[in-house]
Parts: C-alpha cells; sequence; structure tokens
C-alpha cells in the first residue's frame, strides 16, 4: 500500500511539475517521520517511473539525482534499484543509469548498523554484476554494428560501460566491499565470473585496441579481488607492539608495589621475541603510559599512574640500558623514541590537557637526571614540541590555571619520602610533638595520596608502612603521663592507624603485612587488619573470639562512652579500646534494638566514640559490617544508623588537633569498608554533610515493631535464649525488670514506664548488664571505674 501511494506522489509531483526541492518538501509532508526511504523503496519507485518509455523521464531523474545529494536515499538502495534494469536495448535509459552511477560510485559510504553496510556490499556486488552484462549487451552491439555498418552507437555506449567499470574498480575500498560481499554471496561471485568469462570471448575480437586494453585491466582488478587478503605487504617499520603495550599497562593498573627487576626481564623477553627495534621498543612503553594516564579515573588512581609515569618507568628504562650495547647507544634510542613520541601531536595535547601542564617537558627533565638523554637532546625536543604546543587547542580555565600540576607534585613528593623515612627512624619519645607536626602536614590536602604514590613507585612503601606500623604499636600503651602528651599520643595512634588502613585499602594489606617469623611478637595492627578489617573478598565472622575481648574491659569502655563528659585519654590503651569497642557496640546495640536506649543517648555515644580519635570508629564500623551482613534485609535499619551516625563528623570545638583532616581519612575509610553493604539496600554514608540525623520510629523510646507480649521465641520456662538473663515469674518482660529495677534504685525515670516486650523474631543476646543498671538518665548513674 506505501508503494501505490509512494508512485501517486510521485505521478502528481510530475503531472504539477514540481521542482525538485518542491517535490522533497512535500514527500517528507506526504510520509510519516518514522519510516525511512529505504523502506518504502524510493529509489526503485523513482528509477521505475523514470524509465518507462524508450528514453528516461528527465524530471522524475532530477527527482532522484536530489535524493542522493540530500542522503534521502542510500547508496545501496540505489545501487539496487539500477542492478534491476535488464531491457540493455534503450541506449538512453542505460545512459541515464550509468550517468547516476557516475555521481558517487568513487565515494561509496553508509551510516547505520552493521547489516547496512554488509548490504551497501551486496548492492555494490549486484550493481558490478549489472555492469558487466550492460558491458557485454554493448559489446554485442557494437560486432552488430560492425557488420551493419554503424559501429558509432555501439561503440559510444561500451565506452561509457567500461569508464563506469574502471572508476568503481579503480578504487581499493571498494574492491574490499567486493570482498566482503564475495564471502557473504559466493553464488553472486560465481555469476560474475561467468559474465566476466563471456565478456573475455566477446571482447577477443574487438578491433579497437584501447577498448580492448581497457576491459583487460577491468577484468585484472575483478580476478585480483578473492587475492586481497592473501597478498601481505611486509611492513618496513611496524610502529605497533600489543604485547609491550598490554604488559606496561598491566604493572601500571595492578602492580604499582612491585619491584622493577621482573618487569624488566619480561619486557626485554618480549623484545627478544619479536625482534623489535630499541626505538619503537621505548615508544611503545611511552605510548602506554600515556594512555594509562589519560584514560586513568581521577583521584588516587590518576596519582598511581603519574607517579609510575614519570618515576617507576625512568627506573625500568635506567635497567633496559645495562641491556644494551652501550650507554651513547641506547641514548641515541631513547631520543629517536621521543622524536617519533612528538610526531604523535594529539596523545601529547590529550595528556597535557589531562596533567594541566607540559607533560612532554616534566618526562624529558627527568629522563635528562636519570642519564637517559643528554642536556642537548633534551632542549631540541623541547623546541619542536614548543612549536607544536603553539597550535594545540587551548582549554585551561581560570579555576585549573592554579592547580598545580600532579607530574610536579609527584616528583616533588619523592624526595620528602625519603625525608619522613629518615624522621621516623627517630626515637619516637623524644620529640612526639615534632613528629606529629611533620605527620599532620601528610593528612592535609591529597599529601598523602601523592606520598603513598610516590613511594610505592619508588619500591619504598613496605618500608613507609613498617615505620608506621611501629610507631602506632609504640603509642598502643601509656604509662606516667601528662593531658598534653596522652593527647600527642592518642593523635599519633589515631593517624598512624589510619594511614595504614588507607594503604591497606589502596594498595592492598599485603604491603602491610610483615614476612612471618616464628616467635616474633605480631604487631597489634597487623592482627587487628587480619581478623577485624572488611576487606573484598574477605568474610568476617562477627561473633570470632577477636571481636568477644574481655568482658570487664569492654564494660569500663561502655561506660567511658556513656560518660556525659568527653573521653579520658591518660592512660588509655588505645589497642584494648579498639579490640574491645566491637563488644561494647553489640552492648549498645542490643540496648537501642530493645528500647532500652533512646536514639539521643546512641547519638551521644557515637559523638564519644569519634570525638577524640577515629580509629575507634573506624574499628566499631568494622565490626558492624560484618555484623550487618549476617543480617537479613529487614533487620538491618538500626546497624546502618549507627553506621551513619559514626560516619559522619563531629562539630564540636573540644576535638583534638587536625581532627577535619582524620575525618576526611575516616570517611573514605569507611565507605571502601560500607561499599557492599550499603549497595545491597540502596543507601549510602552521608560523609562531609554532619551527623546524619535520622529520627526514630514511632515517638520517645520506641523503636521498630511491637509485638505480641510474651517471652521471644516461645519459651515456656523461666530460662529465656537470650545470653544470660532470666524471665521474672509470671513472665514478666525486661521492660518491666527494668522498671522494677529502676523502682529499688529510686532513680527518676524519664521513659514510659509501659509493657514493651521484645521481638519474637529477634536472637541478639541482651546482656545483665543493660538490664539490670541502665536507667533512662545516664548521667544520673554510677558509672564503673575506668582507667583514666
Amino acid at each position: 500500500m506505501k508503494v501505490v501511494n509512494l508512485k501517486q506522489a510521485i505521478l502528481q509531483a510530475w503531472k504539477e511539475r514540481w521542482s525538485d526541492y518542491q517535490w522533497a518538501i512535500n514527500m517528507k509532508k506526504f510520509f510519516p517521520k518514522g519510516a525511512t526511504w529505504d523502506i518504502l523503496n524510493l529509489a526503485e519507485a523513482l528509477l521505475e517511473q523514470a524509465m518507462i518509455g524508450p528514453s528516461p523521464n528527465p524530471l522524475i531523474l532530477s527527482y532522484l539525482k536530489y535524493a542522493i545529494s540530500s542522503q534521502m536515499v542510500s547508496y545501496s538502495s540505489v545501487l539496487s534499484a539500477i542492478s534491476k534494469f535488464d531491457d540493455f536495448s534503450r541506449d538512453l535509459c542505460v545512459q541515464a543509469l550509468l550517468d547516476i552511477m557516475d555521481m558517487f560510485c568513487d565515494r561509496l559510504s553508509c551510516h547505520g548498523k552493521a547489516e547496512e553496510c554488509i548490504g551497501l556490499c551486496r548492492a555494490l556486488l549486484s550493481a558490478l554484476h549489472w555492469l558487466l552484462r550492460c558491458t557485454a549487451a554493448s559489446a554485442e552491439r557494437l560486432q552488430e554494428g560492425l557488420e551493419a555498418g554503424t559501429p558509432a552507437a555501439g561503440e559510444k555506449q561500451l565506452a561509457m560501460c567500461l569508464q563506469r567499470l574502471e572508476k568503481t574498480l579503480g578504487s581499493t575500498k571498494n574492491r574490499a566491499l567486493l570482498h566482503i560481499a564475495k564471502l557473504e554471496e559466493a553464488s553472486s561471485w560465481t555469476a560474475i565470473e561467468h559474465s566476466l568469462l563471456k565478456l573475455g570471448e566477446i571482447l577477443a575480437n574487438l578491433s579497437n585496441p584501447q577498448l580492448r586494453s581497457q576491459a583487460e585491466q577491468c577484468g585484472t582488478l575483478i580476478r585480483s579481488i578473492p587475492m586481497m587478503l592473501a597478498v601481505h605487504s611486509e611492513q618496513p617499520n611496524k610502529t605497533g607492539f600489543p604485547t609491550v603495550h598490554a604488559l606496561v599497562l598491566l604493572e601500571g593498573t595492578m602492580n604499582l608495589t612491585g619491584e622493577t627487576q621482573p618487569l624488566v626481564e619480561q619486557l626485554m623477553m618480549v623484545k627478544r621475541m619479536q625482534h623489535i627495534p630499541t626505538p619503537l621498543f621505548v615508544l611503545e612503553i611511552w605510548k602506554a603510559c600515556l594512555v594509562g594516564l589519560i584514560e586513568s579515573p581521577e583521584g588516587t588512581e590518576e596519582l598511581k599512574w603519574t607517579a609510575f609515569t614519570f618515576l617507576k618507568i625512568p627506573q625500568v628504562l635506567v635497567k633496559l640500558k645495562k641491556y644494551s650495547h652501550g650507554d651513547k647507544d641506547f641514548t641515541e634510542d631513547v631520543n629517536c623514541a621521543f622524536e617519533f613520541l612528538l610526531k604523535l601531536t594529539p596523545l601529547l595535547d590529550k595528556a597535557d590537557q589531562r596533567c594541566n601542564c607540559d607533560f612532554t617537558d616534566f618526562l624529558l627533565q627527568e629522563c635528562r637526571k636519570q642519564g637517559l638523554l643528554s642536556e642537548a637532546s633534551v632542549n631540541n625536543l623541547m623546541t619542536k614540541r614548543a612549536a607544536d604546543r603553539e597550535h594545540a587547542p587551548q582549554q585551561k580555565s581560570g579555576e585549573n590555571a592554579n592547580i598545580q600540576p600532579n607530574p610536579g607534585l609527584i616528583l616533588r613528593a619523592e624526595p620528602t619520602v625519603t625525608n619522613i623515612l629518615k624522621t621516623m627512624d627517630a626515637d619516637h619519645s623524644k620529640s612526639p610533638e615534632g613528629l606529629l607536626g611533620v605527620l599532620g602536614h601528610m593528612l592535609s590536602g591529597k599529601s598523602l595520596d601523592l606520598l603513598l604514590a610516590a613511594a610505592a613507585a619508588t619500591g619504598k612503601l613496605k618500608s613507609f608502612a613498617r615505620k608506621f606500623i611501629n610507631l602506632n604499636e609504640f603509642t598502643t600503651h601509656g604509662s606516667e603521663e601528662s593531658t598534653k602528651s596522652a593527647s600527642v599520643r592518642a593523635l599519633l595512634f589515631d593517624i598512624s592507624f589510619l594511614m595504614l588502613c588507607h594503604v591497606a585499602q589502596t594498595y592492598g594489606s599485603e604491603v602491610i603485612l610483615s614476612e612471618s617469623s616464628t616467635g616474633a611478637e605480631v604487631p597489634f595492627f597487623e592482627t587487628w587488619i587480619q581478623t577485624c578489617m572488611p576487606e573484598e573478598g574477605k568474610i568476617l565472622n562477627p561473633d570470632h573470639p577477636c571481636f568477644r575481648p574481655d568482658s570487664t574491659k569492654v564494660e569500663s569502655l561502655v561506660a567511658l562512652l556513656n560518660n556525659s563528659s568527653e573521653m579520658k585519654l591518660v592512660q588509655m590503651n588505645w589497642h584494648e579500646a579498639c579490640l574491645s569497642i566491637s563488644a561494647a557496640i553489640l552492648e549498645i546495640l542490643n540496648a537501642w534494638e530493645n528500647g532500652v536506649l533512646a536514639f539521643e543517648s546512641i547519638q551521644k555515644i557515637t559523638d564519644n566514640i569519634k570525638g577524640k580519635v577515629c580509629s575507634l570508629a573506624v574499628c566499631a564500623v568494622a565490626w558492624l559490617v560484618a555484623h550487618v551482613r549476617m543480617l537479613g534485609l529487614d533487620e538491618r535499619e538500626k546497624s546502618l544508623q549507627m553506621i551513619r551516625q559514626l560516619a559522619g563528623p563531629l562539630y564540636s570545638e573540644n576535638t583534638l588537633q587536625f581532627y577535619n583532616e582524620r575525618v576526611v581519612i575516616m570517611s573514605s575509610i569507611l565507605e571502601h569498608m560500607c561499599a557492599d553493604v550499603l549497595q545491597q539496600t540502596a543507601t549510602r554514608i552521608r560523609t562531609g554533610e554532619g551527623v546524619s540525623h535520622v529520627q526514630p520510629q514511632g515517638g520517645s523510646g520506641h523503636h521498630g515493631p511491637q509485638p505480641a507480649p510474651g517471652p521471644p521465641g516461645g519459651c515456656q520456662g523461666h530460662c529465656c535464649p537470650l545470653r544470660g538473663f532470666e524471665w521474672p515469674q509470671g513472665g514478666s518482660s525486661p521492660r518491666h525488670l527494668e522498671r522494677e529495677q529502676c523502682g529499688k534504685m529510686r532513680h527518676h525515670c524519664s521513659h514510659p514506664h509501659d509493657v514493651s516486650p521484645l521481638p519474637a523474631s529477634r536472637s541478639l543476646p541482651i546482656p545483665d548488664f543493660w538490664l539490670l543498671r541502665w536507667p533512662p538518665s545516664l548521667s544520673s548513674f554510677p558509672l564503673p571505674a575506668a582507667s583514666t
């Protein structure tokens, strides 16, 4: 039906003598936008109407030419429509079709899906078959004309056919398209071979040597199409070596902390196996570094690639230099590699934009320092690059004009790492305040990530981590000390703990762990990271003995956290606090789950946990993550609320030094820890926006659903499955008991004394510590003695 309507529209245009652009405008009005003209077979419909008589209709042909020029119809649809015309006796029609082919046969293209590209190949194959048939028919007419004494008409048409054949086959791209079509349509190619044989027989008796020679050249081109892939043109200057590229990218992405010697040996093995010239070998290494740096995500990964490119690869080249025949030869090869690299202007321009600097300048200067380039070579290369940069797109805005480029920061960070390592070798007890100042500066901005990337790229990260583990171990215990020295010790413990967690999450815990040696005491942090820190692929058991320390220490820590005043720092054993915080959080969570604690009390407790040292919050969240993984999705609400409370910063003036910097690192650590848990529950930690205050459900003192009264789990006796608690006679609930205890102790109770029994589905233990000794007003309860 669409074709009938299309024919009617074409006939109406012809009757009313529309111009070509009027015809195009009206056609777009007549037909819906969703249907393409190829689906409607517009080209075939126009040719069918144009070729009705002995001569073509010029007006309708003008419509077709306009459609081709304006890309209303595809080249493949036009070629397919032409190949369906088989009345070669109508000379004028054949010549008109040859003129249409002449419009685009040397610039075929296709924009669309893969099927449309294959369709173009098949249409070109059909058009080639049509041209051969047309040429054979013209040659037969020429022979008949010679016999009749009128050769002019046949000779003109034969020349036109051979010209179109030569123009179509002269394009390597067209022959490649025909090769693809041959693989797709083997039967059609067989028909072409038969037509070519027939044409050769007809032209064998042709007296015109020019036409015969032209026909033989076309035949040679057609016969060469099946052999296109068999002809291997040896590339004298092969410039791409994917194995080297992949090896460097893998090292930069996965093994920044690895030793350089294994990489050097692997690269040399590839170089020898593939017989790669040294200049191209070095060029491929630099190309891989550029690609890795440009494609790296912003942040830590970008700093890693910057350190890999500017610190580790020059060291690799220095070791590769030993494998060359001489220093002078290798220096010349590196210079030649940079000459090749300067020709990759778009790649270098992209690197300049990404690094916000002259990438080549930094790289050349570093190679000169390592003895890989001479001063004269560096100056020559910089002059050439400067000339190219004048024509590079300038995208530096006012915002990033003042941002220091990462290459310069990384290169300055490398000697700083050495100085910090020397500082860490000193006796920590002599000048802890000076050491604290050094560590505090490391936390500002992205200094820590810069220093860690520089240490990783130069092979110093393991030594770096080992010294911080020793510092952390040194600060765990406190003897007789003043308030100031206790604060300094707490800060040194907290900063070293957070730094080591960050190193483990960024570069892997294997960088932290020491070699196993029998009899040696394992430092606290190594023990904690192996047993308590959530990592990818590591499942933690929240009931593991490492989370269940001495109950006396747990009660002491809980009492300390419940204190309305700030946490005491003097003589605090921080390693014991970190190991006890998980059990303390369990006690607090159980009390909250069962309505003993209100949300405001939870806020105060979490503020105390993170108010002085952020490492306690990290240890608490580490256990909460392991705990949440063991719960169903509908049981995670309060645990996740507690995680959010611990993750947010505390806005208070009564915090220790460098608190904001420590909170930034803590937030990053907690995001890594909680990523998979929060992803399962479609939530996130609201870091950097203050404490996320989640309103408790149901009003004061009531949290969650209120199930029917009675002992949990349908317990029939006086023994409850909850740890250490026995139900009173008559099935009294924990809240009943709490009310009775409050009455005996004659405390003022601000919470309502109604029955609020435990959910029957809960299996969390309710400790006696909360049920027997927890008053609503924390400040009115005589807390257990804690070491101060």
